[in-house]
């Protein structure tokens, strides 16, 4: 597949966009006239009800060789390691942590290598979320997979993925993030071991968080969100699987053609992708240690204002220029829960044990912050003017939601010994030291 392919800018636009193999193939001042050019099918994608407020709506109209409705009837098959139980494994208030998760021994696609680690709510009444991790090294040649239950955001941390959708193309490296949202049919193609982390959304779609005073631009800036321009494949095959998750399980169904035949669109209901590196990154720059939302990329709001379902929160390379201020992250304990994982390099706070790969859980009220090293090295610095995070990129998903882990996640590259980067802290406490003099 080129890696070349060519993007529409903006979040949350009205596209328009079709095939140039197929000039006029988009119908001009309707969306479903009687005849279509080409022969194509018009088909209406809603990603919110119909009577949804005008600047929430989300609809794409597809012009496609045949309809989606064309396949045989669906049959339940193994979800392997997906599921949405989160009532299996007792619940666990401790620290988490997990060493790299392995790459697969044998062959297997992305909808083979998904694996549930951790969430929380239900798809049924479309409220919760849930975090994979996913491990493959095949295409997924002849199979499409689409979600009912949420949208999924997708981190790579190793390996391109070629994604193909019903919209369009688009490749996806490490350091940028794509979302996929609910219904839409994509298919993965990887070469060798890929491996990443997807965050799954039960109850709305993502959005830009609003900067209030920080004012009309910064942090992740819209023209910096790409769309696929319309691209198809009128193909016939033997069998093409179609893969459904739907309540947590998987179902398959076929068909004769592939479902990548959609020469023209329009709408605002699409797949995405962002280059973490465009993030503008806002920060103290007299003293004190702003708080992390203050890197949020993306959030999926609760009905709560201010409250969300899920941000997306990334820590890039950035200049640290606090004074009389201990500049990592503090030590906190939180009515969100956070789960982190690194795409690259190392994190500050942890730079021993948080591995590429890894992952971190830290549940709701459950204390954590930096380990000794940090501790030390930072109350101790001589506090200059300096870039922090250089070759590293680290980010969070952060949930208002109490989030259980699942069997996998319980029994899988999880690093028992995490609690101990704590234990060696230990008492400065000195009456007689009101100034903070330096610790020995």
């Amino acid at each position: 597949m080129s890696s070349k392919l060519e993007y529409l800018s903006g979040f949350n636009n009205e596209f328009a966009t079709e095939d140039p193999r197929c000039p006029g193939a988009l119908p001009e001042g309707q969306n479903n006239p009687q005849k279509c050019a080409y022969g194509l099918y018009a088909e209406q994608l809603s990603g919110t009800a119909f009577t949804a407020m005008r600047h929430e709506n989300r609809r794409t109209w597809l012009y496609r060789i045949r309809p989606s409705v064309v396949h045989t009837p669906f049959q339940k098959i193994d979800k392997g390691l997906l599921t949405h139980d989160w009532d299996t494994v007792e619940p666990n208030p401790n620290q988490l942590r997990w060493h790299p998760f392995d790459f697969p021994e044998k062959r297997q696609d992305f909808v083979q290598g998904l694996a549930t680690i951790c969430g929380a709510g239900d798809p049924k009444s479309r409220n919760g979320i849930a975090i994979h991790i996913y491990m493959c090294n095949k295409p997924m040649e002849d199979k499409c997979l689409y979600n009912s239950d949420g949208d999924f955001l997708i981190v790579p941390q190793e390996g391109t993925l070629y994604i193909t959708t019903e919209m369009g193309r688009m490749n996806v490296e490490p350091n940028e993030i794509c979302v996929i949202q609910r219904g839409m049919r994509f298919n993965v193609d990887v070469k060798g071991n890929t491996r990443g982390y997807i965050l799954e959304v039960f109850s709305d779609h993502f959005q830009l968080p609003s900067l209030g005073p920080i004012g009309a631009n910064g942090l992740a800036n819209p023209r910096d969100f790409l769309t696929p321009v319309a691209w198809f494949e009128d193909r016939e095959v033997n069998q093409y699987t179609v893969v459904n998750k739907y309540h947590g399980h998987l179902f398959a169904a076929t068909q004769a053609h592939s479902p990548f035949d959609v020469p023209a669109w329009h709408g605002n209901y699409v797949p995405y992708k962002y280059n973490l590196s465009n993030f503008m990154v806002v920060n103290s720059v007299s003293f004190d240690h702003a708080d992390p939302s203050i890197f949020t990329v993306l959030t999926c709001p609760s009905l709560k204002p201010g409250v969300a379902i899920a941000d997306f929160v990334v820590f890039p390379p950035r200049w640290s220029v606090q004074e009389n201020t201990f500049r990592p992250p503090y030590y906190h304990r939180n009515c969100m829960s956070e789960f982190m994982g690194l795409i690259y390099g190392k994190y500050e706070a942890k730079e021993d044990g948080f591995r590429p790969g890894g992952a971190s859980l830290h549940s709701m009220m459950t204390p954590h912050g930096p380990d000794l090293g940090c501790f030390e090295k930072a109350s101790n610095a001589t506090l200059k003017a300096e870039r922090i995070a250089e070759g590293t990129m680290s980010f969070m998903f952060e949930s208002s939601l109490s989030m259980a882990v699942t069997p996998w996640g319980n029994n899988t590259k999880v690093d028992r010994n995490y609690y101990k980067c704590w234990q060696p802290l230990k008492k400065h406490y000195n009456s007689n030291n009101k100034d903070g003099a330096k610790m020995k």
